[in-house]
């Protein structure tokens, strides 16, 4: 049995390295844009929305439509960079095993 208290310390330091990975993620910031810069949105790795910012000249009343679309291309841009960053940290950790579960 010794093999396995081995074992499940190696299980406990990799799920404390997890969680200090998932603290230092979730402060990273990723930035996305929309309609050549007219909207940019920022995300964190906790794919958390952290900022809209839009340009004053694509706010039109009679074309809320676009700015709708524009924004919402932007946060989708956004939270698939936060998730590829947090699959690229991961990746760091695990040494690239995909060990279901794990995912943040």
């Amino acid at each position: 049995m010794k093999g396995f208290g081995n074992m499940m310390k190696e299980a406990q330091k990799l799920q404390a390295q997890m969680l200090a990975l998932q603290e230092e993620v979730g402060k990273k910031k990723v930035e996305a844009t929309a309609g050549g810069g007219m909207v940019t949105v920022e995300a964190n790795g906790k794919q958390e929305l952290t900022s809209i910012k839009i340009d004053p000249e694509v706010i039109n009343k009679d074309d809320a439509q676009m700015l709708e679309d524009l924004v919402l291309a932007a946060c989708n841009e956004a939270l698939r960079k936060s998730r590829d960053l947090v699959q690229q940290e991961m990746g760091k950790l695990t040494a690239g095993l995909k060990i279901p579960g794990l995912g943040m």
